[in-house]
């Protein structure tokens, strides 16, 4: 019996409904299996071995039952364990990447694979870790080994479980598992035999990935696997692990550490197809053949894609990202329509907005990081053109290069950022920047009839500001309440086709990209999200501040010291 490999063929022989990636992760298995020159071999009695381990396991949830794996879960554990060195018992695989729709046995298998190494692995005294952006989903994962001990009379004496902190012992190898979220200082510094990132597509960066990795160089067949569904969030680094999982399936890189299986759609199916539905959904749409679908439960997906259907929003994204597994950007995540954004792109400059009224946009930097600024120019029609320009400390550029992994080195040699170099090249230069600032407005001869500034580190540039402009300077409140009506038109005026910029600024379009609007308050406002997100957004901000001033004077169309006060009124009002 060698069920890795009788599914690997159940998929290529047509019988199964599933999709490309799928299919390649199948042929891949096969190749390397003819591949008599590779330094790997499949070892079936291992696999079959590890296999065996994870149907002796009770699913105590609901009325308590023992487990049987279907295919595809066979596929992962036999490939995980069964591939290793010719003439060795060093295992291939070292990282995994698992990505299927929601309600398809993640958590099973993370528990699956937690038990197997902490008792069954021979490994002494090691540490596996159950990772997550939050201490809840941590726990799932580590609830589903709890379960599967404590429903099993035999199983329960083999480890020793300490629920208020999350830890289970192994009496046999000493092995712990232990939840952990966000906070990496927990792990650092401790190598683990397993670690299991719950739900990667919820990490706003690779911190915990990359710590769990470096953490088992020197450990013998450690293994670190990612296990979700796909996400809203394209700037993610679970959206750049699953695209460099999909060029190792297409053979395009080669990475013989790396497993990967990706159960989803293909690029052209029909959505509403209610066949291509099973392709994101392995264990949920089967029955236990593996080949014919469940009928009743297809009743289920068919009901929510109704409503996604004729809801379209976020019902639609939803259906599309947990059920289908499929990554889209969420329409209420991304701040602007990216397609219409490009749209947006001319050949003008703010040479061509010579003797124009504009409202000023500042966002300051923290110590030494990107401060922007954003000229908003009124045209006719609710129009509006934005010219922005950014500025870094030029001891700070190799730095912020490397921790942005953004091409600043390239985007000042186009003249997007300029580098100051007072403040010993370190902090920010505010001085320069207002001597710059007051440059530009000369040389064009730009009447600023509005400036909006956020508070944050504003007191050492407010005074020479306020020498330089003719306005009155406003702030502007970093709250939803304050920034969500200004928030929500510049949205919504990029997709109306009303915002032209400089098709060449590239940081600004890259800014655009990256900006997300935060969950919505109690009271249904928004405003762009500055704590989640991890790419640089400082153009898109100093825009909000800008369009802030210019809102309130569309609102009221009153002069414009009325409408400095009256933002001033409004900002008395307004919490943080």
């Amino acid at each position: 019996m060698d069920r890795t490999t009788e599914y690997a063929k159940l998929v290529l022989s047509g019988k199964r409904i599933c999709g490309r990636s799928e299919r390649l992760a199948a042929e891949r298995h096969i190749n390397d299996m003819k591949n008599k020159s590779s330094e790997w071999i499949f070892d079936v009695a291992e696999a079959e071995r590890h296999i065996d381990i994870a149907n002796t396991l009770t699913i105590g949830e609901g009325e308590a039952h023992a487990l049987k794996t279907r295919g595809f879960q066979n596929f992962i554990i036999g490939s995980l364990f069964g591939w290793r060195r010719k003439r060795s018992d060093i295992r291939r695989f070292r990282e995994a990447y698992v990505q299927v729709g929601r309600q398809n046995g993640k958590s099973f298998l993370a528990g699956a694979l937690a038990n197997d190494f902490a008792t069954f692995g021979g490994y002494q005294y090691g540490r596996i870790f159950c990772t997550a952006t939050k201490q809840d989903q941590a726990n799932i994962v580590w609830d589903e080994v709890r379960k599967f001990i404590e429903s099993d009379k035999d199983l329960a004496e083999l480890y020793k479980i300490k629920t208020y902190d999350k830890t289970i012992t192994s009496r046999v190898t000493g092995t712990t598992i232990k939840a952990i979220g966000r906070d990496t200082k927990s792990a650092d510094g401790f190598r683990t035999i397993l670690a299991i990132v719950d739900e990667y597509h919820a990490h706003p960066t690779n911190q915990m990935y990359k710590l769990m990795m470096d953490g088992q160089d020197m450990v013998k067949n450690a293994l670190t696997i990612a296990i979700t569904t796909s996400g809203f969030n394209l700037k993610s680094p679970c959206y750049e692990q699953y695209q460099f999982c999909k060029k190792v399936l297409e053979g395009v890189v080669q990475k013989d550490s790396l497993f990967v299986y990706i159960a989803e759609m293909d690029e052209d199916d029909d959505i509403w197809k209610r066949e291509n539905w099973a392709k994101s959904n392995p264990l949920k749409l089967f029955l236990p053949d593996d080949v014919t679908l469940d009928e009743e439960k297809l009743k289920v997906v068919a009901s929510k894609a109704i409503d996604a259907k004729e809801k379209q929003g976020e019902e639609l994204v939803n259906f599309k990202t947990k059920t289908l597994n499929e990554w889209v950007t969420y329409t209420g995540g991304a701040l602007l329509d990216l397609a219409a954004w490009k749209l947006g792109g001319s050949d003008k400059t703010i040479a061509d907005m010579t003797a124009r009224d504009a409202f000023l946009g500042i966002d300051l930097s923290s110590g030494g990081d990107l401060t922007s600024i954003a000229l908003l120019f009124p045209l006719t029609n609710d129009n509006v053109y934005i010219w922005s320009h950014s500025y870094m400390p030029e001891l700070r550029l190799a730095e912020h290069i490397k921790s942005d992994d953004a091409p600043y080195g390239v985007w000042k040699n186009q003249g997007l950022i300029t580098l100051t170099s007072g403040m010993y090249g370190i902090k920010t230069d505010y001085k320069y920047i207002i001597a710059d600032l007051k440059r530009i407005i000369e040389q064009y001869n730009i009447r600023i009839i509005g400036c909006g500034y956020d508070a944050h580190n504003a007191a050492a540039f407010l005074g020479d500001l306020d020498e330089v402009l003719d306005c009155d300077i406003t702030e502007v409140k970093q709250s939803a309440r304050s920034l969500n009506d200004p928030t929500k038109d510049f949205a919504l005026s990029v997709k109306a086709g009303q915002v032209s910029y400089d098709k060449n600024n590239a940081l600004l379009s890259w800014s655009a990209a990256n900006a997300i609007v935060s969950e919505p308050n109690s009271f249904g406002e928004i405003k762009v999200d500055k704590m989640t997100q991890t790419n640089r957004i400082d153009p898109i901000d100093a825009i909000v501040d800008a369009w802030k001033v210019w809102f309130v004077s569309k609102q009221n169309n009153s002069p414009s010291g009325e409408e400095a006060f009256q933002i001033w009124l409004d900002s008395l009002n307004e919490g943080e």
